[in-house]
Order: structure tokens, then sequence, then C-alpha cells
């Protein structure tokens, strides 16, 4: 089924964050931004047992308890099983190993097969306390690995997370699948399979202001001419873009910085806020069906809704596009 005909905005809100990304939240504070969210009309929310070793999905449970089940949209992740076993060495998450520092200590096991699949859809189900899921993206296949060992685990995921998936949807289960990856390559690999079809992907810092060439070269026309919608995760690149200093899960390297100095310069100019640029790009391109920041106080809520609602001039995309800050192949706002 079509993206755009199962989400239920084209604003969601993403929950790493309350997985104890990069600090350890309190709970009164993830309540408050949880509440926050709902009050002020999202309705599409995505999680993945990754975040904090199931934190998150708990903490969102907490929130969805007490709503219709028929008033939100949900998608949660596979590729990672959450065991009751505490973790009792260092824990390896490659390139997001200490994001999730402050998160559960469970014991996490990478794996995309068939039998995985279905034990971490239970698990969600679970920690989240509902009874289905909407959609489910296949986790970070290629995430931290090289040559053709990411390969090696596509083929896993190929054979096992994507069979399991479509079976689920054909039953009726979920209601579509997909990747949720920060590559475009296996998404691209999956969208050129004869069968299983995914519904969509998550693509989470690849369609931003800072990043955005490579996704549009291959990626993003395989979509559009399949009709494949895309979630865009990340659209702040990791924080850099909202007053952060962190680009690519890091501390942001100069090049970057100074690449945000002059898109807010630019932006300063024409009285636009930065958040409402890097949304309504991310937004722009006809195979995205909606986008997922994430918060952890409830203002940054508020913050996300503004900018999405916020006019922007069509000068300021055309100087964007002028100063070389975006691609020439990038759709821009009202056909700048």
């Amino acid at each position: 089924m079509s993206l755009d005909k199962i989400l239920a905005t084209r604003i969601g809100f993403g929950t790493a964050p309350m997985g104890n990304m990069f600090r350890a939240v309190p709970d009164e504070e993830v309540e408050a931004t949880l509440e926050a969210a709902w009050d002020q009309g999202i309705r599409f929310y995505d999680t993945a047992p990754l975040y904090g070793a199931g934190l998150a999905e708990i903490r969102l449970g907490g929130l969805l308890s007490g709503k219709p089940r028929e008033d939100f949209v949900l998608s949660t992740k596979v590729g990672r099983v959450i065991l009751d076993e505490v973790e009792s060495g260092s824990r390896d998450l490659g390139e997001k190993g200490s994001l999730f520092e402050h998160g559960r200590p469970n014991k996490i096991v990478h794996e995309w097969t068939a039998d995985a699949t279905e034990r971490s859809i239970e698990g969600s189900l679970e920690r989240l306390g509902v009874d289905r899921l909407d959609v489910v993206w296949v986790h970070d296949i290629a995430q931290d690995f090289h040559g053709d060992l990411w390969l090696n685990k596509f083929e896993e995921a190929r054979t096992g997370a994507f069979r399991v998936l479509s079976r689920l949807r054909e039953e009726g289960v979920i209601r579509a699948w997909g990747l949720g990856v920060n590559r475009t390559e296996p998404i691209e690999l999956a969208l050129a399979l004869d069968e299983p079809q995914p519904d969509g992907f998550l693509l989470a810092g690849r369609y931003t202001l800072l990043d955005h060439e490579h996704a549009l070269k291959r990626l993003l026309p395989m979509a559009e001419e399949q009709g494949v919608g895309m979630v865009v995760g990340g659209p702040y690149s990791s924080g850099i873009l909202a007053g952060g200093k962190h680009f690519e899960y890091q501390d942001a390297p100069p090049e970057i910085i100074e690449r945000v100095r002059r898109i807010k310069q630019i932006a300063e100019q024409h009285g636009v806020s930065i958040k409402a640029a890097a949304l309504h790009f991310s937004l722009a391109h006809p195979v995205s069906a909606a986008v997922i920041p994430g918060a952890t106080k409830p203002s940054r809520v508020a913050e996300d809704l503004a900018a999405l609602h916020e006019e922007i001039p069509t000068d300021f995309w055309r100087a964007l596009r002028e100063s070389g800050l975006v691609s020439p192949l990038a759709p821009l706002p009202d056909g700048a």
C-alpha cells in the first residue's frame, strides 16, 4: 500500500531521542514531550528496538496505551532483537555505538533472518503495548559492514526479513514494509528485485539540505518511477541544522559548520528559519511522504510544527540554488 495512504500526517515523530540518545533524558521530560506531540496533532510515530535497547518503544507505549489504536500510525523496525540478558562486555554498535550509551543495558542481537524478524516484532508489540503495527522497516542492513559483508547481510534480509514482512502484509497483519537505512545502496538493490517488493523506505540523513546529491542520482528516480514513497529521517542532519553540534552522529566537521553558516546567512536575509528550510526541502521531492524529526522537549515539537507551516519566499530557494548549496537536480518548493 502507498505510504501516502497510510501515514496520518506529513510530519511524524521520530523517537530515537526517547531512547536516551546522546544523554539520559528524564522520564518526566519524555512524557511531557510525547504528550505535547499528541496534543498538537502528531499521529505518526516511528521507533525501533535499537533506540536505547527497547527504551524508546517502552516510553512510546506509555503514551499510546491510553489512545485509541485507530487514531495513530505506528512504525518500528526489525534487525535487532532485544534480549532480557544484560550485556556483560562492551557493546558494538559501530558508528552508533555511543549514541545510546545511556539506554537500557540489555543485550542486542543483530540478525535479519526470518526467525529473528518474528521475534523482533513480538518484542516490539510487547514493549509498545499494542496489538498491531502499521509499517515495519528493515533496519540498518548495510550499517558498518564493508566490502562484500553488507551484501551477505542484505541476502540474509532478502531471504528472511523481506519474505516474512511480505507475508505479514499479505495476511493483513501489517499494512506496509520497507527499509530503514542511512545508505542508499540497499534500497536501490531492494527496488531492483523482482520480489519481494517494499512499499517504501525510511532514509535517514540522506535527503537533507546538507546531504542529498547521492540520493538524487539513482535512488529517488527509481523510487519515483516505481511509485515507492520515502519517509525522511534525520531532517536536521543529527541536529546541526537545528542549532546542535552533531552531524552524522559525531561532532560536525569544519566544512559542515561552514556550509550551515552559509545557509543560515541566506535564511536570515530572507526572514526564514533554518528548521523550516530543512523540513520544506526534504518534503519537496515528489517521493517524500513524510518527515520525522525527533525531540526531547515540548518546545521543540512546537518549533517543528511552526516550521512546517512557515511561509518561505521563492527568492530564498533561488538564492540557495544560485549559491550552489542545493543540487540543481533537487525539486524545490513552489517550483523555485
